[in-house]
């Protein structure tokens, strides 16, 4: 059996530890940071946990709070920095400053997203399948193009030449053609 609201009230104010008033414990129980046991009453040693788990300590009051705070953002940020990116944390036995983490991770990845929105809109990356879509149509076009070259010039060439024109015109295409093949088979991969 644990301690009633008020009782857990009375055991955070002797510990030296914020939320000292019923009111607080309460809050506490409400925004989920604090589990009360099954039948009401609360486990100090499980909620003093939970509760240093689950609070936001840039919420708290007062100038050790502050301090807390940016200790808790400084070691988040240098674990980031030292794993090569932020971890994301989803076990509550994290530790103290798994919100904190948390918050931190939530902030660089909106970060990023905001980065990304950014680049998009000063035109400085393109949209990928549209950019796929407008060299494949290029590409065909040009293709096209030179499929047709041999038809068009093949009559001027024979006649400068002296050839028939339509024996000009089939080995104009067929070693166009092959050299099309060849073209084709170089892949272009678009990262």
């Amino acid at each position: 059996m644990g301690l009633s609201i008020r009782g857990y009230a009375q055991h955070r104010a002797a510990q030296g530890l914020p939320g000292t008033s019923h009111t607080a414990v309460r809050k506490a129980i409400a925004s989920g940071r604090i589990t009360p046991e099954s039948d009401g009453t609360i486990d100090p040693v499980l909620a003093d946990a939970q509760w240093a788990g689950q609070t936001d300590p840039a919420m708290q009051r007062g100038a050790e709070a502050h301090a807390q705070a940016l200790e808790a953002r400084q070691a988040a940020m240098q674990e980031a920095v030292e794993d090569d990116g932020p971890a994301p944390r989803s076990e509550a036995g994290d530790g103290p400053n798994n919100y904190a983490r948390a918050k931190f991770n939530r902030e660089v990845l909106q970060g990023h997203l905001l980065s990304e929105r950014l680049k998009r809109e000063k035109k400085i990356v393109v949209n990928r399948a549209k950019a796929i879509a407008l060299f494949f149509d290029m590409a065909r076009k040009e293709r096209d193009a030179w499929v047709g070259w041999p038809a068009r010039v093949s009559a001027n060439m024979a006649a400068e030449l002296g050839v028939d024109a339509h024996t000009m015109e089939h080995v104009l295409d067929h070693y166009l053609r092959e050299h099309l093949e060849i073209i084709a088979e170089v892949k272009i991969e678009l990262r």
